[in-house]
């Protein structure tokens, strides 16, 4: 029976040992240079793609293997397909986002944004709403750009 469990550990340990993991950039690791105004500003760019209402600019401040927990969907998004889906109702909505408060923390080539905003939402007939939830943004840098890595959203307690 021990004899299984060595082999059983082996052979787990030899799998993982070869599984590739992924991999953004062929150069030595750096740290990217950033500011807190630099994390900052990509909520920024993001709110901006949310202006074009093309659900394609917005997916494309995500990574590939990003995961969106959204403010109007129990689904989770973990694909860029799942991630489109998703802002392609959000985006009809002309969504225009401010920032109530916020912290942000840099690290070495990531960072995180999390906090409270405030979104305006245009119905069909054209009233505005307006939703405050709690955020968080993950970040990591490769190829040369911050993307987004994580992005939670609920909607606040009442």
């Amino acid at each position: 029976m021990a004899k299984n469990a060595l082999l059983s550990t082996l052979s787990a340990s030899l799998l993982l040992s070869l599984t590739p993991l992924p991999s953004y950039s062929s150069e030595s690791p750096e740290c990217a240079e950033a500011s807190e105004d630099d994390i900052a500003a990509l909520f920024d760019r993001w709110n901006d793609s949310l202006a074009t209402l093309d659900p394609d600019q917005v997916v494309d401040n995500y990574s590939p293997d990003a995961v969106l927990l959204p403010t109007l969907s129990d689904e989770t998004r973990d694909t860029p397909d799942l991630i489109r889906d998703y802002f392609v109702d959000f985006v009809a909505q002309e969504p225009q986002g401010v920032i109530d408060e916020r912290n942000i923390k840099i690290g070495c080539n990531a960072a995180y944004d999390a906090g409270v905003y405030t979104f305006t939402l245009v119905d069909e007939e054209g009233n505005e709403t307006e939703e405050t939830a709690r955020y968080s943004f993950v970040y990591s840098y490769h190829d040369g750009e911050w993307l987004i890595e994580h992005h939670h959203s609920s909607l606040m307690p009442e």
